[in-house]
């Protein structure tokens, strides 16, 4: 497989972020909502894992006081398997260390059996559900939490805005 990187999603990355998006979600996010969390949400940080300098996969979180929401997570059907997500997965989470913030949490389909799979692989626990949750099927979502997040380092955080 190509070079994997992770780094902060921008918005020349929208192009390919709106082809997962489409393959991965029945009702998916717009580019306008992808647009306005990169330019305008001060709490919403975004990750990309690329192959070949292209993104193969992108999660997201909103930090609220000291959680970090995860918003979205998804990798290229045809990237799937090879453990992008669990890379993903693992920044994103040392993102939230190094952005200060003590828990995280997220809701997955009932159905989706291999993302609750991984996190659970991550220290996620089951916490709670949301009844008919989604929209497309009125599914539950299993609401998930992380409490014990790794060491963080401020200096790693690539969305600090630093003063030279």
């Amino acid at each position: 497989m190509e070079q994997v990187e992770v780094r902060p999603m921008q918005l020349s990355d929208l192009d390919a972020i709106m082809e997962i998006e489409h393959l991965s979600f029945s009702i998916p996010w717009s580019r306008a909502s992808f647009e306005q969390e990169l330019s305008e949400n001060r709490c919403a940080r975004y990750l990309v894992v690329a192959a070949g300098g292209k993104p193969v996969g992108y999660a997201g979180m909103w930090l609220v006081l000291d959680e970090g929401h995860i918003t979205n997570v998804a990798i290229h059907p045809d990237f799937r398997g090879r453990g992008l997500g669990e890379t993903l997965m693992r920044a994103l989470i040392q993102l939230a260390a190094d952005t200060s913030l003590t828990w995280m949490t997220l809701e997955v389909r009932r159905s989706n059996a291999i993302a609750q799979s991984l996190y659970r692989k991550l220290g996620f626990i089951d916490v709670g559900y949301r009844k008919r949750y989604y929209a497309d099927n009125k599914e539950d979502a299993l609401i998930m939490a992380l409490e014990n997040l790794p060491e963080g380092n401020p200096d790693n955080d690539p969305f600090l805005i630093r003063e030279d």
